[in-house]
C-alpha cells in the first residue's frame, strides 16, 4: 500500500472516493485489528497514510517527528514517510476548523461540550480553545481527568451554548442513535456532529428541527483530507478546492427522494433521473413486493392499510442507510413521521406537485380508486408533502425540465 487509511473498522468510509477526486493516486482502505497494527506500523510499508479510530493515539510511539498541532493535540490522523523517517500530522484540526468557519457556528465567548474521550475530542478541545470558547468541558460516560460525565452535562452544564459530537454514536450501520439529549440544553446555539455517515445524523436532525445551527462531519472529512494530501505531496490546493470536492462528493452520495400522489409521475421520473446520472433506482412499493412476495394493493386489500404501512416503513428504514439512490415512495410514505425522518438521513426530498385534476385513478390503488378518493388523500397529504420536501417541482412539467430543475437546486444547495 503507498497510499491508504487505516482504521479498526472502515465499512462507513467516504475517503477513497474523496482521495480520488483530489488526486490521481491509489488510496487503500485497510482495516487493522489491534493486534496487526504494531507489524503494519514497524514495517511501515507506505508512502503516506491517513489514521482513525481508534489508533490516532496508538501510532504515535511509531514516529519520529511530530508537528506542533499533533503533539498540542496528543492525536495524529496522518503520516508520511520521508527518507526512512515516520512523520505525523493532524489534519483534522484545519478540518474541523474549516467545517466551523463554513457552518457560521460561532464559538467565541461560548461554553462548549466536547463529547468523547478519544483522538478527535482532543482536536475539537484545541480548535474550541483557539476559536475563542470561553470555557469548554470534555463529556464522558464514566468521569475523569478534565472530563464530566453525561449526568454533570444535564444537571450542571446545560447552559452550554455548543455541542461539538466526536465519539461515533449516530454512525452507520447505528444510524438511529444519538449521544446526547440536546432538547435539555436551554441556551444551545449551535451543534458540530464530526459523523459523516449518515449525511445527516440524528443529531444533526434534532438540532435543525429545534431552529439550532447544526453541520455533519462531511465538510470536516473532505477538508482533512485535502490538507493530508498537501502533506503526502508536500503540494498546495487552492483553497476553493475544498468546497468544489465537499459538493463533489455530497451530490454522489445524496439521495434524491421523490415524494407525491400516486400517478403524479415519481417512478418515470425517478427512471429518468437514475439513467441520467448514473444512479440506481428503486421504487418503494416494488421493493416492498419483493419483500413480501405480494403487492401493495393485495396487501391493503387483505390485511389492511395499516399492515402495509409497517411494511413501508420497514423498507423505508432500510434503504435510507444506503447512498446514491434515486427513490420512488408510495403516495402515502409521508403519512408516518418516521418515514420522513430516516429518508433525510442520507436523502434530499423532493414534492411532484401535480395538480390533483390530472391524476388518474387506476383499479391497482385501492385507495385511490376515483376521482372522490383522488380528491381526498390529496386534501389530507398535501401539508405533509410540504413539510416533508427540501424543495417542489410542479407536476405539470416535462420530465426533462423536473430533471433539470432537481440537479440545479441540489447544485445549489451543495454550495451553501
Amino acid at each position: 500500500m503507498e497510499y491508504g487509511l487505516i482504521a479498526k473498522k472502515l465499512g462507513h468510509s467516504f475517503s477513497k472516493e474523496i482521495h480520488a477526486l483530489i488526486a490521481d493516486y491509489e488510496y487503500e482502505l485497510k482495516e487493522l485489528s489491534e493486534t496487526e497494527l504494531d507489524g503494519f506500523m514497524k514495517k511501515a510499508d507506505f508512502k503516506a497514510i491517513n489514521v482513525t479510530i481508534p489508533y490516532k493515539e496508538k501510532v504515535i510511539p511509531y514516529l519520529n517527528y511530530i508537528d506542533d498541532a499533533a503533539r498540542r493535540i496528543g492525536s495524529v490522523n496522518t503520516v508520511v514517510k520521508k527518507e526512512g523517517k515516520i512523520y505525523g500530522y493532524n489534519t483534522d484540526y484545519y478540518g474541523m476548523q474549516a467545517m466551523i468557519f463554513k457552518s457560521g457556528i460561532n464559538l467565541k465567548a461560548k461554553k462548549v461540550l466536547i463529547l468523547g474521550s478519544g483522538g478527535t475530542s482532543k482536536t475539537a478541545l484545541c480548535v474550541a480553545k483557539d476559536l475563542g470558547a470561553q470555557n469548554v468541558y470534555g463529556v464522558s460516560r464514566t468521569a475523569k481527568e478534565n472530563h464530566i460525565t453525561y449526568e454533570q452535562a444535564y444537571s450542571i452544564h446545560n447552559d452550554a451554548e455548543i455541542i461539538i459530537n466526536t465519539t461515533p454514536v449516530g454512525m452507520f450501520p447505528d444510524t438511529d442513535s444519538s449521544p446526547i439529549d440536546i432538547s435539555l440544553f436551554k441556551k444551545l446555539e449551535g451543534v458540530v456532529d464530526v459523523v459523516y455517515n449518515p449525511l445527516n445524523t440524528l443529531l444533526y436532525r434534532d438540532a435543525k428541527k429545534m431552529g439550532i445551527k447544526a453541520v455533519c462531519g462531511l465538510y470536516m472529512l473532505v477538508a482533512q483530507a485535502v490538507f493530508a494530501y498537501e502533506k503526502f505531496m508536500e503540494k498546495s490546493i487552492e483553497a476553493d478546492e475544498i468546497d468544489k470536492i465537499y459538493s463533489a462528493v455530497l451530490k454522489q452520495k445524496q439521495n434524491i427522494v421523490l415524494i407525491g400522489m400516486p400517478a403524479c409521475g415519481k417512478t418515470t421520473l425517478g427512471s429518468f433521473l437514475a439513467q441520467k446520472l448514473g444512479r440506481k433506482f428503486v421504487d418503494t412499493d416494488l421493493l416492498i413486493t419483493e419483500k413480501t412476495g405480494r403487492t401493495p394493493s393485495d396487501i391493503i386489500l387483505k390485511d389492511g392499510e395499516d399492515a402495509f404501512r409497517k411494511t413501508e416503513s420497514e423498507v423505508i428504514k432500510e434503504i435510507s442507510v444506503l447512498n446514491s439512490l434515486i427513490i420512488a415512495t408510495g403516495g402515502g410514505a409521508v403519512l408516518k413521521s418516521e418515514n420522513t425522518d430516516n429518508l433525510k438521513k442520507n436523502g434530499v426530498i423532493v414534492f411532484i406537485d401535480r395538480d390533483p385534476n390530472m391524476l388518474i385513478a387506476t383499479d391497482d390503488r385501492p385507495l385511490s380508486l376515483n376521482r372522490e378518493e383522488i380528491m381526498k388523500r390529496y386534501n389530507e397529504r398535501y401539508n405533509l408533502y410540504c413539510s416533508a420536501a427540501d424543495f417542489i417541482v410542479s407536476g405539470e412539467m416535462s420530465t426533462e425540465e423536473k430533471a433539470l430543475i432537481i440537479e440545479r437546486k441540489l447544485y445549489e444547495a451543495s454550495c451553501n
